[in-house]
């Protein structure tokens, strides 16, 4: 294939122009995509398709991004690098810190990987995305006359019609700035990237780092409480469906008894009486739990996948600490994320790793060892 030509534009609305212009202008991205109807109901399809018509003939690829992100000088190069390893794929370089795929993204970051095959049934992150110049103009057909205004929605439908949700880079060199909401989502509160991480560190994980293709059952936590994704959950009839950890447990081979004997004998217990009292008992048992199943599952993944014992890159350590740091104020209410203070940030995340860490113990080493999966791709 010949080398990758990625155009760029920035979606924006009149009241963020200046805002829009100045991150352009840093990193040299494309033109502003304004809204066309920027007095009518907030609508980020109605930009977002502006956005993607910008695509230059010229180009291979077209890299949208939003107004309200932060992002690296170097985001760009990041890009070109990316799109020329994965030339087929939809690429998204921000995942939000408490949705399923931010969950998904943690766990690739615990087993070592660079990059993860996105949850296909939940919206797809669009703040920093790129899409194969012919799958853009395929997504524009695709949602021209969609009554839907998110275009994260409408862009993880497209990608189900073409069977394959896109690939999320594990480190997020793209990071969300600011809670207001021009499209009504700021009684989310605050949204920040699942795994932080700077250009320097990405570089190598998402240039050499091996994909996380199967996921199998994924944990993740939402307003202060833990759930389980299910294996394959597109084939439900909801696959959207919330369920809670203790009622999709027995799926997974586990027990609630299980898992509470580990928590019982290993979690801490001056962290613990500590996250009690500023959190509340109930969202100190359900992040420490939580980040038990996602230690388990990491240690899994890493195990059947990873092209080495540990999946281990440059950059892996800062990975894990940013994967670490945020699954606690991301696991909370969003009326209660103001209230982690940096002392805070620190004991959330020394709890979490504390979990984390003991989730080989509910592996069954002979069983995950001879459980066949795809080869990893890297």
């Amino acid at each position: 294939m010949s080398a990758a030509r990625v155009s760029s534009a920035v979606m924006t609305h009149p009241v963020r122009r200046e805002q829009a212009a100045a991150l352009s202008a840093r990193l040299g991205l494309g033109g502003l995509a304004m809204d066309p109807d920027p007095e009518g109901a907030p609508s980020a399809l109605r930009t977002a398709l502006v956005a993607w018509s910008a695509a230059s003939a010229e180009a291979s690829h077209h890299l949208v991004v939003q107004d309200d992100v932060a992002a690296p000088r170097e985001l760009l190069d990041l890009v070109a690098g990316s799109v020329a390893r994965f030339p087929d794929e939809a690429l998204i370089f921000y995942t939000n810190w408490h949705a399923r795929n931010g969950s998904a993204t943690r766990l690739a970051a615990l087993a070592g990987a660079g990059w993860v095959r996105a949850v296909p049934e939940e919206f797809a992150p669009t703040l920093a995305i790129c899409l194969p110049a012919e799958r853009a103009a395929g997504f524009r057909r695709f949602a021209q006359d969609s009554a839907e205004r998110h275009d994260d929605e409408v862009m993880a439908a497209f990608l189900r019609t073409v069977g394959r949700a896109g690939l999320l880079a594990v480190p997020n060199v793209v990071e969300h700035i600011g809670t207001s909401s021009i499209n009504g989502h700021a009684a989310q509160g605050v949204r920040l990237a699942a795994c932080p991480v700077g250009a320097a560190d990405a570089r190598p994980l998402l240039c050499h780092g091996w994909v996380l293709e199967e996921l199998d059952w994924l944990p993740y936590m939402r307003y202060g409480e833990g759930y389980l994704r299910p294996a394959g959950p597109e084939a439900l009839a909801d696959p959207r469906r919330h369920t809670r950890w203790q009622e999709a447990l027995p799926a997974t081979g586990l027990t609630e008894g299980q898992v509470r004997d580990v928590a019982r004998r290993h979690r801490p217990a001056d962290a613990e009486g500590e996250v009690r009292r500023l959190f509340g008992a109930g969202f100190a048992d359900e992040l420490w739990i939580h980040c038990l199943l996602l230690g388990r599952q990491a240690e899994d993944a890493a195990r059947r996948h990873a092209p080495s014992p540990r999946g281990g890159r440059a950059g892996g350590a800062r990975l894990r600490a940013a994967a670490l740091s945020t699954v606690g104020p991301a696991g909370l209410s969003p009326d209660r994320r103001p209230e982690v203070l940096p002392a805070h940030a620190e004991l959330l995340a020394a709890y979490a790793e504390s979990a984390v860490g003991r989730g080989g113990l509910l592996l069954d080493d002979a069983t995950a060892g001879a459980r066949p999966g795809p080869a990893p791709r890297g």
